[in-house]
């Protein structure tokens, strides 16, 4: 049987390196579903950035070794930077491991934070994601619909398609909110009000 006492918790590494005591926060049935899969989405597009490297990595070659270019690799390397980017902020959100002003708020307590989540979700990230969505929703719809190429010639087609990820993201980011905005009320629904939380 093959030896696991030495595989890295990457989940543990990175809760150990933030000042944040969110990631005590009980999990609902539903939140743990939710960040099981926006785990996994994470954990696969991070394949991205090995692509990425090596395209970069390619285009260098071809541009200094054999003085040549294309047009479409370059484009498909600033797109899959982006696409990167957007998959990861769901994931990066909920290891919490987006940035955060902790100079106050790794002294407060667990319920103090735990409240300051959700009045940060509920009118804040929430209504800036649904904004932003219905933003995207058009300016997606309308590239799909004109079957948008890019300008340049031999340049990438289907521009839609890389414009679609702006909703994928938006939405993962929103679900994740929510899984956290769940666990948040489940622990303040549960937690007696001079419960006394310490941040370490």
């Amino acid at each position: 049987m093959p030896d696991h006492t030495n595989e890295l918790d990457l989940a543990e590494i990175e809760a150990s390196l933030s000042n944040s005591n969110l990631n005590q926060l009980p999990h609902t049935k539903l939140s743990r579903q939710i960040e099981s899969i926006i785990e996994k989405i994470g954990q696969y597009s991070s394949w991205l950035w090995l692509i990425l490297m090596l395209l970069i990595v390619g285009n260098a070659l071809m541009r200094y070794c054999f003085n040549t270019t294309f047009v479409a690799l370059e484009e498909l390397q600033w797109h899959l930077y982006a696409v990167g980017f957007m998959l990861g902020l769901s994931y990066c959100f909920i290891h919490d491991g987006h940035v955060r002003v902790d100079a106050l708020a790794e002294h407060w307590s667990l319920r103090k934070r735990a409240w300051i989540e959700v009045f940060g979700l509920t009118f804040l990230l929430l209504p800036f994601c649904i904004v932003m969505f219905s933003y995207a929703l058009p300016f997606v719809e309308r590239a799909y619909r004109m079957n948008e190429v890019s300008p340049s010639f031999d340049g990438l087609p289907m521009r839609w398609v890389i414009k679609s990820f702006i909703l994928i993201a938006l939405a993962l980011l929103m679900i994740a909110a929510t899984s956290r905005w769940l666990r948040c009320v489940s622990f303040l629904l549960k937690a007696p009000s001079n419960q006394s939380q310490t941040t370490h």
